[in-house]
Parts: structure tokens; sequence; C-alpha cells
């Protein structure tokens, strides 16, 4: 165990000397900007290439694929720490680098480390998770660097982060789309689920969670709602006019739609990745996680994009166009019906009409 001394608690009250390892975007940056905003004294360690630190923050610059990358921080101490890193090696160079000289080590990890990705109400604590690979995907390596911290760090693991600054365009989608009005593609079932955190909210956490001292493992998002209950009540936030068209996953796999981001995809989890859209929260709402309305995430989402800011990722208006074309033309549909309504199923006919 690397690096990682039992944590403790800050004193109430008392500045903290806080370093992010990244705050230049998104999550990092919330982070590094809400402890600035509680009066902290905060520095970001980052190479400085995917934006600035947030104002009142202090920037060293680091190179974490170099041996000696965190030698910029000189013999700092901190009262926490905060690490967003994937790959294994930055940060076993980083706890290395900083043996003895963070008192609450905090590690931000994803739901994506779970190896039952089907089973919903599933528990940090108990769920079984992937086997650790260093230079495996995504989650094997965030079990990787998990084991690295050990038992005496904060293990977040995030699920799909949303809100103002999100770079990965996935929940802007779902934003804009709704607002645009008109006919809604989106993947069946309507009553499977969806969850979200807002990163302001993650941020939030985060910050009081290592003055506290809090340890072990937690996942770190919000209680889940149907797909249904999403579209219907970011629609409403937004004040947008829409129909919804439930098209079968399987029918999107034949026409090539992306999953959860990119190019010609749709953002929301399938059936296979449901158990990932469903934890069980519960000890991470005791542990004093506070999530706002998703009507006002969706709301400042939008100003965040009529701002001028942020990808979209997703289908255009005439991939969603064509695809909704070839679906009412398919064997089996829902019909279109208000965001506030109910979907009926409907069979084609042997001469392709709905019945």
């Amino acid at each position: 165990m690397i690096g990682v001394r039992r944590p403790r608690a800050v004193e109430r009250g008392r500045r903290m000397r806080f370093l992010v390892l990244g705050g230049t975007q998104f999550l990092g940056r919330a982070i590094a900007e809400h402890a600035v905003g509680l009066g902290h004294a905060v520095t970001c360690a980052a190479r400085g290439l995917s934006g600035a630190v947030p104002p009142g923050a202090r920037f060293v610059a680091i190179d974490r694929d170099r041996p000696d990358g965190l030698a910029g921080l000189g013999r700092d101490r901190f009262d926490a720490a905060v690490d967003v890193a994937r790959h294994p090696g930055q940060v076993r160079r980083a706890l290395a680098a900083l043996e003895g000289r963070v008192g609450h080590w905090t590690f931000v990890s994803t739901t994506s480390v779970y190896a039952d990705t089907v089973t919903r109400g599933q528990r940090a604590g108990t769920a079984p998770l992937l086997a650790p690979a260093e230079d495996g995907p995504y989650g094997a390596a965030k079990v990787a660097c998990e084991r690295l911290f050990g038992g005496d760090a904060l293990i977040c693991r995030a699920g799909l982060i949303a809100g103002p600054g999100d770079p990965t365009g996935r929940f802007p989608y779902w934003v804009a789309r709704l607002a645009r009005g008109g006919e809604v593609l989106a993947p069946a079932e309507p009553e499977d689920p969806v969850q979200l955190i807002d990163g302001r909210d993650l941020a939030d956490w985060i910050v009081r969670a290592a003055r506290a001292g809090l340890a072990g493992p937690f996942d770190a998002v919000g209680p889940a709602c149907t797909r249904r209950a999403f579209l219907e009540r970011c629609a409403a936030a937004l004040d947008a006019s829409c129909t919804t068209t439930w098209v079968d996953p399987a029918f999107l796999d034949r026409h090539g739609v992306g999953r959860e981001s990119g190019p010609f995809s749709l953002p929301l989890p399938l059936p296979d990745t449901i158990g990932d859209a469903s934890r069980d929260v519960s000890a991470t709402l005791a542990a004093w996680l506070t999530v706002r309305p998703l009507e006002e995430t969706a709301r400042d989402t939008l100003h965040w994009l009529k701002a001028g800011n942020g990808p979209v990722t997703g289908l255009t208006a005439a991939e969603e166009a064509a695809l909704l074309a070839a679906w009412h033309a398919a064997e089996r549909c829902y019909t279109a019906v208000p965001s506030n309504g109910r979907a009926r199923r409907c069979q084609a006919s042997p001469n392709g009409r709905r019945r």
C-alpha cells in the first residue's frame, strides 16, 4: 500500500491544503473550483494542456509519464489529495512521490470496475470486480489503480457524470435533442433505469468526504429513475414539446448505432449494462452525498450549450430521421407517444403495416 496514511478528519472550519492531480477540465476542475470557493488552499498539478485551473487555485506543471514528473510539487504537504488517473503507472508514481505528505487520498474510479453489469441493486462493498489489468480496458485498469491505494483511501466509483462542462457530450445530447422538440428516438425499454450525477454535486461530496476522512469504496451517483422519467423530466424542465418513439436495441445494433458516445450513437445504457445504471447508493447518500434535481442539471446544461460550449455527441437530425423512418417500416415497433404518455407496442402485419 504505497504512500497511504491512515485518514484523519480535518478539524471543522480549518482551511485545508488541497491537491488535485488534474484540475483543468470537468470533474477535476469542478473539485478544485468548489474547494477554492470554500476557502481552501488548492493546488492543481497537471500538464496544463487541456485548460486552465479555476481562479484562486495554484497551478503546478507536472508530467505523470516521467519518473520525476511530480518534482514541481517539491516537498509540499497536503491535508487531502484527489487523483482521477486511469493508468496504474501514473498512480504508482504519484503515491511514491507524495509518500508521507498527504493526509487523505481520494481516488476517482468508475462503476465500470464491476464484473456483473446486469444485476440491479448491487452495492459497492460487495459487488464483484473485474480482474485488475495494468494495460487492460478502462474498467480493469481502474481496478488496478484502486488496489494501489488500499483500504485507507476513499474510492469514489463515479457513474455517468453530467452537467455543465461535460466533455463527453452524452448528457448534452439528450438536452439538445429534447430542446429541439418533435419525435425523439430513444432505445427501449422505457422502464429501464438511468442513473447519473451532476459533476458539481460529485465535487461537493468529494471535498466534504475528504475533510471528514471518509475511506472505502462508494458508488458516487444519484438514485436511478426510468428512461421514461428521465426524458419526461428533462423535457418538462426545458419546456420542450416532444414525442418519444421507443426503439428495440437490436434494431439499433443492426443499423450500426453506437453506444454511450461518439458519432452515430445514442448515449443511454443498453440491456447488457443495466446493472451499471441501477446501483444501490444508499450508503453514499448516508455519507453526505446531496444531489440536485435532474431538472436543474438539464436547464444548466442547456444554458451552457447555448453559450457555445461543449460537444454534443450522438445522432444528427438527419440520421435520427432516417432511423425513425426505417423503424416505422419495421416488423416490431412502439408508437410515438407524448413524452408524458405511455408507450404501446404495435406489431407489423406481413405487408409491413402497423396494427
